[in-house]
């Protein structure tokens, strides 16, 4: 770059700075947010075809639901997140030089990520599993479905790490284009690979089993992480992830990961507390686990279409950070959270008022059903909280401010993960009192992070 025109890049005030507040964050969500509708019918579908292996299969893929959902998580929320709000900030302050190094840096952050998960899941996994209830032809499930699927780390986290580099330039289109391609085509994949031919009466091949499904994700994340890698070195992004020739730097990684690592703390802190809770269920058997699968997964389906509004924050709010505007900062975060909240609690109202539809479509075993509809009448209207509070923390991000949403988890974390376990375990509570501490505890998830930027607004570091 020539020494003019990094003039004009560092002195070019972003167009997203002034862009009108609503209409931008819908148009940046809407992308990622119909790519988790598409996402929510791809995880309905999956559960369809593992279904059909029998209940065995679906606790066992439930087992392994949580441990897949963090890593999930921390690539495209925890250090994602951290790689947005951190090239976010650098546009703001109008440096697309520090842009392309730090986009840089973050494809190092997320390969070391990647080895890192694999290493820890393929020395721990099966022990894992065990240590949560996994047994007998449940746990030979798991520990199948896992085996493969943590095989392949390196695909969710080269797809993430490259979605979230493009979203930090206010590019939501790009990947929401590749990563709906990529699911749309993961359906009939995993179909084809689970059940084969033979699994839908035609014959021959029976397939893979529930190995199938692990690969299909696999193969598709690769395609996707290679479209987006397309387009950025093509340059079309207005960044090339660089280092610039200086090698790796501490000054580049410390934004990616200060960010990143406190909002993986977060998203480990609401996994623990789903494992406790199917530890806590264990004693009720498969069916009820199986249950609970299936109304739990409405959350972890549902809920993501606040992660459309939540990356748009993240950018939003992170570039008026870098450009010293906080009252902007503060007023997406608000109105963001807002309609995240809506969008959220209206889907959890509905399938509170019919949750014999949504059970139904997973298991025609009344003791699932009966567990389903337990967790589904007392947790999901309920859900307009996470999804204000999932919202905040990614526009906490941009603000470089994790400490209270990371508190929020933690409370979380100790009313419906550990209370709830304390309370089946030793006080020998049932079902409908374990679903209902889950119900606090997402409620005062949300109260804590809402409190906290009321009473403590964002704005310039004290020296």
């Amino acid at each position: 770059m020539s020494m003019s025109a990094a003039s004009v890049s560092m002195s070019a005030p972003h167009p997203l700075l002034t862009a009108p507040m609503v209409r931008t964050i819908l148009r940046i969500a809407a992308p990622t947010t119909l790519v988790m509708i598409v996402q929510t019918i791809v995880g309905v579908a999956e559960m369809y075809v593992i279904g059909r292996l029998g209940t065995a299969a679906l606790a066992g893929f439930q087992l392994v639901f949580p441990f897949l959902m963090l890593m999930t998580m921390m690539a495209a929320g925890g250090i994602g997140g951290g790689v947005a709000a951190s090239v976010a900030r650098a546009l703001g302050a109008g440096d697309r030089v520090r842009a392309s190094v730090l986009a840089g840096h973050a494809l190092i952050v997320g390969a070391g990520f990647a080895a890192l998960w694999l290493l820890a899941m393929a020395v721990f996994g099966e022990t894992l599993l065990g240590a949560f209830g996994a047994r007998g032809e449940t746990l030979g499930y798991a520990v199948t479905y896992a085996t493969v699927a943590f095989a392949g780390t390196i695909a969710p986290w080269a797809m993430f790490i490259f979605a979230a580099i493009l979203r930090g330039t206010g590019d939501a289109a790009t990947p929401g284009k590749h990563m709906m391609f990529s699911s749309i085509l993961q359906v009939p994949l995993s179909a084809f690979l689970v059940l084969g031919t033979a699994g839908w009466g035609l014959g021959g091949w029976e397939g893979m089993g529930i190995a199938g499904a692990a690969v299909s994700m696999i193969a598709t994340m690769l395609l996707s992480a290679a479209l987006m890698a397309r387009r950025l070195w093509r340059g079309a992004a207005g960044i090339t992830p660089t280092l610039a020739g200086r090698g790796v730097s501490m000054a580049h990684l410390a934004p990616i990961l200060k960010v990143g690592l406190i909002s993986s703390l977060s998203a480990l802190f609401l996994n623990i507390t789903t494992m406790l809770v199917n530890l806590a269920i264990r004693p009720f058997g498969d069916a009820a686990l199986a249950g609970y699968g299936v109304g739990a997964r409405l959350e972890f389906t549902l809920v993501p279409l606040a992660f459309g509004i939540g990356t748009a924050l993240t950018t939003l709010v992170g570039m008026a950070a870098g450009a010293g505007d906080w009252r902007r900062a503060r007023s997406v975060a608000w109105v963001g959270a807002g309609m995240a909240a809506a969008l959220t609690g209206a889907l959890g109202l509905v399938v509170a008022l019919v949750p014999h539809g949504w059970a139904g479509m997973f298991s025609g075993e009344p003791v699932v059903i009966e567990a389903a509809v337990h967790y589904l009448t007392r947790v999901a209207p309920f859900y307009g909280c996470i999804g204000f509070g999932m919202a905040m923390s990614f526009a906490s991000q941009g603000a470089n401010r994790q400490g209270m949403p990371l508190a929020a988890s933690v409370v979380r974390l100790c009313v419906a993960g550990i209370g709830g376990y304390l309370c089946v375990a030793a006080f020998g509570a049932d079902l409908p009192t374990l679903f209902w501490m889950l119900a606090a505890a997402v409620f005062l998830y949300a109260a804590i992070v809402a409190a906290s930027l009321l009473l403590r607004p964002w704005g310039p570091r004290r020296r």
